[in-house]
This record gives C-alpha cells, sequence and structure tokens, in this order.
C-alpha cells in the first residue's frame, strides 16, 4: 500500500533533486562530446544550468501530481535515479575506455570468449565493471530517498535480495549491451566505436533498469 506524500516537497527532497540535477548536467557533458561533437559544441554552456534548475522542478511538478496520484512521486524519483545511474554507467565507460585505449592500447572490439555463442568483448568487460559502479550509486539513492528506507532495514536478508536482484539486472544488462554492441556494425555502420559503445551501454541500462525498479520495489524494499 503506497503512503499519501507530503503536500510539498522537503528540505531533504530539495537537496537530492539539486545534487542529482548537478551530476547529472556533470556526466551528460562528456557524454555529448563523444556522441554528438556538433551539438556539444553549440549547447555545452547551458547544459549544467539546464538539468540543474530542470531537475528540481520536474520533481515539483511530479510532487503536485502525487496529490492525486500517489505512487506519482515515487516514479518521479525514481526516473531522476535511473537517468542519473544510466549516466553514471555511460560515463564511466567513456571514461575507462577512453582512458585505456589511450594509454595500453586496447580495442573495445576484441574477443574473449563466448557464453552461449555470445561473444564478450573487452568493451564487455568495461560494461560489467561501469555497470557495478552505477549499481552501488543506484542502491543508495533509492534506498536513502526513493524507498525512504533509511538506516532502519540494514538487514543482511535485504542486502541478500539486493544482491540477487542485482546480479539478474547485471546479467540482462551486459548481455543486452553485448548483443547490440556487435550489432550496430550491421545496423549502423557509419557510427564510431565511441557512439556505437554509448548506444549498446543504453540499451542495456534501460533493461536492467527496468528490471531493477520491478525488484527493488516489490522484493527488496517491500513495505
Amino acid at each position: 500500500m503506497e503512503t499519501t506524500p507530503q503536500a510539498s516537497m522537503s528540505k531533504k527532497d530539495y537537496a537530492f533533486g539539486i545534487a542529482a540535477g548537478l551530476l547529472i548536467g556533470l556526466l551528460m557533458l562528456p557524454i555529448l562530446k563523444a556522441a554528438k561533437p556538433d551539438l556539444y559544441n553549440k549547447f555545452a554552456a547551458i547544459v549544467l544550468p539546464f538539468f540543474l534548475i530542470g531537475t528540481p522542478v520536474g520533481l515539483v511538478v511530479a510532487k503536485m501530481i502525487s496529490r492525486k496520484i500517489a505512487i506519482i512521486w515515487q516514479i518521479g524519483k525514481f526516473g531522476v535515479i535511473g537517468v542519473l545511474n544510466t549516466l553514471v554507467d555511460i560515463g564511466s565507460l567513456a571514461l575507462i575506455t577512453f582512458l585505456l585505449r589511450s594509454s595500453a592500447g586496447l580495442d573495445p572490439k576484441k574477443e574473449l570468449f563466448f557464453i552461449s555463442g555470445v561473444a564478450i568483448t573487452i568493451y564487455s568487460i568495461y560494461k560489467a565493471v561501469t555497470f557495478i559502479i552505477a549499481n552501488i550509486n543506484s542502491y543508495f539513492w533509492n534506498k536513502y530517498w526513493t524507498f525512504e528506507q533509511g538506516a532502519a532495514k540494514k538487514t543482511r536478508a535485504q542486502f541478500f535480495q539486493f544482491f540477487i536482484v542485482s546480479l539478474i539486472g547485471f546479467i540482462v544488462n551486459v548481455l543486452v549491451a553485448s548483443i547490440v554492441y556487435k550489432s550496430l556494425d550491421i545496423l549502423l555502420p557509419g557510427t564510431t566505436d565511441d557512439q556505437k559503445g554509448l548506444l549498446a551501454a543504453a540499451a542495456g541500462s534501460i533493461l536492467g533498469m527496468a528490471w531493477n525498479f520491478i525488484g527493488y520495489k516489490f522484493i527488496v524494499f517491500k513495505e
């Protein structure tokens, strides 16, 4: 059963919203530069202010709607965290790919081994690492803000449930990203390796995030 939200946003909600907007704006910049350099050159100066202001404003709207439909407030917060988490995932991936390619000459497309006919590449390893980083980020934001359980339910059972749900999400995320990354050689032959990596990461993140929301809400953070 959903709890009725407060009439207005609390100071905590504003603080989390502003912090999330700041991080989203900062992470969006290197991703935009890798994916669309021309758009980056045009809009780089307004990206950070847009998300810094737009995120809290969007949350205010979600809070207003939640007066009629209570669950909208929780969905709104999860959506903000979902965007942030996706950018943490993709931004970390772009950074790791750039650093290891420039310093160690590692080719993300190099195949390492196969699982059920699916090639696991160096890119897959990168994606696995960044998924773990993003998943840790997601847990704390969702626990302390979206589902507002704080430290009260820091139980072994909850951590175990979180691990299982996250592990399934991890498998979905990495396999989807790996399949999409290889498929883009045929589907979008004109794209660069960086662009294909970002598109594949987004696909994996979206499906993994959908599974995680279901698992977190109805299993891990079940009221």
